[in-house]
């Protein structure tokens, strides 16, 4: 019967689950000795616990969604029930198209599935991982929308320097924080005109410190707004933000401003973009949007590069040696002047 249960997928995630839900309730079980979690359940997918508790709880969801789907179309027979020796590439592949309407919902499917067999195989309840043999969707995607100088000003005018609004624009604007960062950040991270954190989304693989430098116009800005003590943004009854609750009010704050399909993410894209138009090179973004690998840093440098190319190139084509600069301005984005 043990061994019968070890045999499905299903084993290797509830394992998991176990573990991962002592971690959550680990500050009202102090007491709980480590002998009484399943071994194989403190040992599979230990990236899963180290995640912060959102990352956890959503892709628990996802894996759990999976293992509810039946193995066959019109069947009763759940993928949890498919033996590890039956399992196969093809039960993926099934996993995956069956959200091939939001190719971003269904490469997640693949790539958690994969993570968690992958911690399979590494502790040895499986013998190979049948998500590597699948491919990721790929499709066309602009992302979160990314604001524009118009829009910045736009916002600015509906919530003037002293507003609390103005500050968390300026906080992710100027320093290139996630919305999970920036709910953190106050004087105590300040020294020197640097502010010094750990980032969150990347603290269960490194504990770098991300050193970023308060330019004037940061510093004016905070200076001349109302703060928590000991965090820059707070709610209406003085606590920090939670990252979700930040991102819930932050939209609020722009429907004010007519800004419907902007967020607090776009700012991130729209700096990113202002910085590799304007030279910063790969590793520069790298520093200072806390990107742990050149992949999407490259996606800026390489949109900026074409653009300076296209310019030159319609140069050429008006009859110019080539050499010549492109005169105009064709900045995505130029940073907002502070009013006088």
């Amino acid at each position: 019967m043990i061994r019968a249960i070890r045999r499905a997928p299903c084993f290797v995630y509830f394992a998991a689950h176990a573990a991962i839900r002592q971690a959550d309730n680990a500050h009202q079980e102090k007491d709980r000795s480590k002998h009484n979690l399943e071994a194989k359940g403190e040992t599979v997918l230990a990236l899963l616990l180290r995640l912060d508790r959102r990352a956890r709880h959503s892709r628990r969801a996802i894996i759990e969604e999976c293992l509810r789907e039946p193995r066959k179309p019109r069947v009763d027979d759940l993928m949890r029930d498919c033996p590890n020796t039956a399992l196969a590439p093809a039960h993926i592949k099934m996993l995956r198209d069956r959200k091939v309407n939001a190719p971003g919902a269904a490469n997640n499917r693949r790539k958690y599935l994969s993570s968690m067999f992958g911690g399979a195989v590494e502790e040895g309840l499986m013998r190979s991982n049948p998500a590597r043999e699948v491919r990721r969707i790929k499709y066309a995607t602009e992302g979160f929308h990314a604001w524009t100088v118009d829009e910045v000003r736009q916002f600015e005018e509906r919530h003037p320097v002293g507003s609390k609004a103005r500050l968390a624009l300026a906080l992710l604007l100027f320093l290139g924080v996630r919305r999970g960062d920036v709910v953190t950040l106050g004087r105590q991270h300040v020294k020197d005109g640097w502010l010094r954190m750990v980032p969150r989304k990347t603290r269960y693989k490194r504990l770098e410190l991300s050193e970023k430098a308060i330019l004037p116009v940061l510093a004016d800005v905070i200076a001349k707004s109302p703060t928590g003590d000991l965090t820059f943004l707070v709610t209406e009854y003085g606590r920090p933000f939670t990252a979700a609750g930040f991102g819930g009010w932050f939209r609020k704050r722009c429907d004010e401003a007519g800004l419907r399909h902007s967020s607090a993410h776009g700012l991130r894209k729209a700096g990113a973009t202002l910085a590799a138009e304007n030279g910063a090179t790969d590793r520069q973004l790298m520093a200072l949007y806390d990107w742990t690998s050149e992949k999407q840093a490259n996606v800026y440098t390489t949109a900026a590069n074409r653009k300076r190319m296209a310019g030159v190139a319609a140069a050429r084509l008006a009859g110019s040696d080539g050499e010549q600069e492109v005169t105009h301005q064709v900045s995505h984005l130029q940073l907002p002047q502070q009013n006088q």
